[in-house]
């Protein structure tokens, strides 16, 4: 089943726990509280992240009554939580975004944790590098250390590196000055932004690999224009083994 490899990243007590009562209660998602209604979504982005949001519940009780099905991904997440190591802070606490620093996301679970969908009613996936969530007022950052010359154009071969456990340099899109809207709300701090962070882009399997959530961060300078160099700074050191890993990137 291709859904076991796309959930092997998964690595906090929460998601874990919740999409295991998905898989073992008769549950309708609408009638879930809104937090645990985003965890269903995240879950439904892994299985069917390709139909409309609208079709969760259908594919749940598919799930649920494929035994087989279920209850392989039920040996999975009690795998995947006994493995666990990960010490995940929730961003927002009891909001309704389940997002916790330090944890690692595919980016259909991001974009099912915001509530962000197409004109389909899809779960997004942005292509780029950045994501504006109005709703939240929150820069959601994707960035990726080793970037191969297969994978990224020298265009978009950004400098983005760990300069210390707290300090990150990151690089804007080509377009973006600090007298830009956008530019604008990096360095002024009335948005709030969001830092995810892989090492490349593909595993040994050659899949996509997942981001690993740095937590909010902050502006501490910044220079140049079109792209802007800023300096973030996290709300939450980073991992050591991450912060070895940029390091090594960086040279």
């Amino acid at each position: 089943m291709k859904a076991v490899g796309r959930m092997l990243h998964v690595d906090d007590g929460e998601r874990l726990e919740a999409w295991r009562s998905i898989l073992t209660d008769d549950v309708t998602v609408g009638q879930l509280p809104p937090r645990q209604r985003r965890l269903a979504w995240m879950f439904f982005g892994l299985l069917a992240g390709d139909r409309p949001l609208g079709d969760v519940d259908e594919v749940f009780a598919a799930v649920r009554a494929r035994s087989d099905m279920r209850d392989e991904l039920i040996d999975l997440l009690d795998i995947l939580a006994d493995r666990s190591r990960t010490l995940a802070q929730p961003l927002e606490g009891g909001d309704v975004n389940p997002l916790a620093s330090h944890a690692t996301y595919s980016l259909v679970e991001i974009t099912a944790a915001y509530g962000l969908t197409d004109a389909r009613g899809v779960l997004k996936r942005p292509r780029e590098g950045v994501l504006w969530e109005k709703a939240s007022g929150t820069d959601l950052l994707f960035i990726t250390l080793e970037k191969s010359e297969k994978d990224y154009a020298p265009s978009v071969r950004y400098a983005d590196y760990p300069i210390s456990p707290q300090l990150f340099h990151w690089e804007t899109q080509n377009t973006t000055s600090p007298d830009s809207g956008t530019g604008q709300r990096y360095i002024s701090g009335t948005g709030k932004v969001v830092l995810f962070v892989r090492e490349r882009k593909r595993d040994d399997r050659n899949e996509t690999r997942a981001y690993h959530c740095l937590g909010y961060a902050s502006c501490r300078r910044h220079e140049s224009s079109r792209p802007m160099k800023i300096v973030w700074a996290l709300e939450r050191m980073m991992p050591g083994w991450l912060y070895q890993a940029g390091k090594v990137v960086a040279g």
